[in-house]
């Protein structure tokens, strides 16, 4: 029984497995105020602990920790539990031990496995700026932020803001080397942001015209050898060189950077060559510069520079080489990707969509600029050597033509041909261009619309509307969106006065292109005519809203608003078309005329003068001048241009006899009465000149008064019989025939055929001017007077106040046939 023991006394397999510690215990958090602290406070700071232990459901234990001896713990196999103590020595701790926490807690210390019972981070600790690295990066980057600005405000626009900038960027980038000079970090000086300062800094005083201040910034880069590169700019300044017209250092800066440029710049090599030969061209040297750009042609070939090389052949007449020439730009490849690629096709929807995304972007648009561009410099090459590579330029067109059509610009055949007839027009032969217009009939329905509508519109200045018409409906046929096809039938029919339908061609060729101008005016015009004046008006307002400065469209308006009684928006609109053209005549009599409508003479008279220095041989100026200086009493003024009214019309007596009635008003009796003498030898049928023969004759006591008194009789005998035989005719055309005759031999010659004439009505309206010889007036008798054609302006003096007592002719009452009408 000794040797037998009870399990309860031997040790427990299990023992060890409740021995916990209580800080550990989740459920007693709620208990624990330390925790609910460190839950409630920002940093959780723990109170220390205490000795006593928190209370478990099992009770006060003591806890395996260094805070107390450790319970001897060992497994069942008799092994000491790992942390256990064994004979006063504990046994050295396992690398195994859980993440986040210590091995053993000192006394006294808390749970904060977040660290938070340290407290908060320290801040920042402060850049210190007054460090001298610190200073200078400050510097740089306001530099940087300058050269910034300065480039953006050029691109605005603002040059002169942007050279503001880059002045102040290089004084900033100075104070920077100086800086870091005297900080003893020479060494670093960043050379790059140097280079920067000063390129823009130049290209500033490029942009505002400032050369000389360029050249020498671009020189102050270009001799430092601490720049790489430095020698390309010596381009920009054969750039400027060129702007001032100085063309040998030009050529000489750009051959330096050609040298500084190795070979494998291509590129830049051969727009320096272009510009050289550019340059040569400008100087007149045109064998160098035919030796550049057959070096270009021969290496990379270009439009541009094919062009230049055909104009400087023709310059020196060598025709063989611009045939060459013109064969070398025609198949320069242009690298363009065929139109086809961009027609959508119906199946794949993607690639549609990629096409429908790329039809119209930026590449797209510079390859059918660069295609256009093309065209043009074929177009007037071939124009220009045409006539120079052959005798004829029929034969020269010929040539060209047919090298087009063997080349990658086959459409470009039809429009020489077009142009060729076109030359043809302005060399005045007709009759060639339109056989060459109609040789397009068979061809494709683009060019033969092109040809049918410069035929019908060189059938209308003929006036040959019938073919114009016929023309007109070919083009419209073969292109019935054409605009200009459809103006051309619009014009047809305008001229058969069908002005409906007229307007109806005009309005369905500005339906299929709204920028057509000419259908436009055309349409305001033919409203004009249907009397549709405020239409008329909206077409040439907003044909005015297009065409700023057309003056043909300001007389229009001008025309329409006289038409709606609106006279000052009429003479407002004239003011336009006179700071058009100012020399004008037509427009400005028209001024003249509205202002003397208006009653404001003074104006009228300046206007009508200015219209008869341009143009000094318009009868109605001539008349309404020589009426104002009568109605103003300067008689003698009015003679030099009745006198001119004479020249241009030397079988209207009427002007002569203005003329002579001048000398008469004026005082200057004997000048008149030759004049009258002299008109009586060119008309001697004219009864008004008898008429003042006989009075001037009886007041001078000339003896001469009898025989002119006996014509007068035998002329107005003659005069009664035909107006009796007139009066007698049976029916009206025998009445109309012999009216005609009377006309002929004597009325074109008297007053009566001129009785509609405004310079009569004027005449008539004159206080006085009913009489034939006014004597009687005290106004007219001017003894002080001594030149009647002289330059005075001053009104004549009268003579005695009692000249009407002694006037033979005081009481009669006189005609008022006596004056010209």
């Amino acid at each position: 029984m000794e040797n037998v023991h009870l399990a309860m006394e031997e040790d427990d397999l299990y023992s060890g497995y409740n021995d916990y510690n209580p800080t550990f215990d989740s459920e007693e958090l709620e208990n624990d105020v330390g925790f609910q602290q460190a839950v409630r406070t920002s940093h959780g700071r723990r109170p220390p602990m205490t000795a006593k232990f928190p209370g478990t459901a099992i009770g006060a234990r003591p806890l395996a920790t260094s805070f107390g001896a450790r319970i001897p713990m060992v497994s069942s196999m008799g092994r000491p539990v790992t942390g256990a103590v064994q004979d006063g020595a504990a046994r050295p701790m396992t690398a195994v031990r859980a993440a986040g926490y210590t091995s053993s807690l000192t006394r006294g210390s808390t749970f904060d496995p977040l660290g938070q019972s340290r407290g908060p981070a320290p801040a920042l600790e402060a850049k210190n700026e007054d460090t001298p690295e610190e200073k200078i990066k400050i510097l740089e980057k306001k530099v940087n932020d300058l050269i910034e600005e300065s480039c953006m405000a050029q691109s605005r626009g603002a040059l002169q803001l942007a050279l503001e900038k880059a002045k102040e960027a290089g004084k900033k980038e100075r104070a920077l080397v100086r800086q870091r000079e005297q900080s003893g970090n020479a060494d670093h000086i960043n050379l790059d942001l140097t280079y920067s300062v000063l390129l823009n800094l130049a290209n500033q005083y490029v942009n505002n015209e400032m050369y000389p201040e360029a050249l020498n910034t671009y020189q102050v880069i270009v001799k430092n050898k601490m720049f790489s590169n430095a020698g390309r700019l010596k381009v920009n300044m054969a750039n400027i060189y060129v702007k001032q017209k100085n063309y040998p250092k030009a050529i000489k800066f750009y051959r330096m950077a050609l040298d500084q440029i190795s070979n494998a710049h291509k590129e830049m090599r051969i727009k320096i060559m272009q510009n050289i030969g550019v340059v040569f061209v400008r100087m007149g040297q045109y064998s160098d510069a035919i030796t550049s750009f057959e070096h270009i042609m021969s290496e990379s070939p270009n439009i541009k520079t094919g062009f230049n090389l055909i104009l400087c052949y023709y310059a020196i007449g060598d025709r063989e080489r611009m045939k060459k020439a013109f064969q070398k730009l025609i198949s320069v490849p242009l690298g363009i990707d065929d139109e086809d690629k961009y027609i959508p096709s119906n199946d794949d929807t993607n690639s549609n969509m990629v096409i429908e995304a790329i039809k119209n972007d930026k590449l797209h648009q510079m390859e059918r600029d660069l295609k256009v561009l093309t065209e043009k410099y074929i177009m007037t090459a071939a124009k220009l050597i045409a006539p120079a590579i052959e005798t004829s330029f029929a034969t020269g067109f010929d040539w060209c033509v047919d090298m087009v059509k063997s080349s990658q610009y086959v459409e470009l055949a039809n429009d020489l041909e077009i142009n060729k007839a076109i030359t043809y027009l302005r060399q005045k032969d007709f009759n060639q261009a339109v056989e060459t217009l109609k040789t397009f009939e068979k061809k494709d329905s683009r060019v033969k619309s092109a040809a049918a509508t410069n035929l019908s519109f060189l059938y209308y200045l003929e006036k040959d509307f019938d073919q114009a018409d016929r023309y007109a409906d070919l083009a419209m046929n073969a292109d019935r969106y054409n605009p200009a096809a459809l103006n051309n039938k619009g014009n047809t029919v305008f001229a058969k006065q069908d002005y409906e339908k007229a307007a109806e061609f005009y309005k369905e060729a500005l339906r299929n292109d709204s920028s057509c101008t000419e259908a436009l005016y055309n349409l305001g015009l033919t409203y004009k005519r249907l009397n549709r004046l405020e239409e008329a008006l909206d077409c040439f307002l907003k044909l005015h809203a297009i065409l700023r400065n057309s003056a043909q469209v300001m007389y229009q308006l001008a025309h329409l608003y006289e038409l709606l009684e609106d006279p000052q928006q009429a003479i407002e609109w004239l003011m336009q078309v006179i700071s058009v053209t100012p020399t004008d005549p037509q427009t400005l009599a028209k001024l003249g005329e509205l202002y003397d409508s208006e009653g404001d003479k003074s104006q009228a008279f300046q206007h009508y003068y200015e219209s008869f220095r341009y143009f000094p041989s318009n009868i109605d100026v001539i008349e309404w001048l020589g009426a104002y200086y009568i109605e103003t009493q300067f008689c003698e003024k009015a003679i030099q241009y009745f006198e001119r009214a004479t020249l241009i019309q030397p079988t209207q007596v009427k002007w002569q006899l203005m003329v002579a009635s001048c000398y008469r008003r004026s005082g200057n009796y004997q000048k008149a009465l030759e004049t009258y003498k002299d008109i009586h030898r060119k008309f001697p049928e004219n009864v008004e000149c008898l008429r003042f023969l006989v009075r001037l004759c009886t007041d001078m006591g000339l003896k001469e008064v009898q025989e002119y008194t006996t014509k007068l009789k035998k002329v107005e005998k003659m005069k009664e019989i035909r107006e009796q035989r007139v009066k007698s005719g049976r029916d009206g055309s025998a009445r109309s025939r012999r009216e005609g005759r009377e006309g002929s031999a004597d009325s074109s010659h008297s007053g009566s055929s001129t009785k509609g004439e405004r310079l009569s009505a004027k005449m008539r309206s004159l206080p006085g001017s009913n009489e034939p010889y006014e004597a009687s007036s005290p106004k007219e008798i001017d003894a002080s007077y001594v030149d009647p054609l002289g330059p005075q302006m001053e009104r004549p003096k009268t003579g005695a106040k009692k000249r009407g007592e002694d006037d033979d002719f005081a009481d009669e009452e006189l005609g008022d046939d006596l004056l010209p009408e």
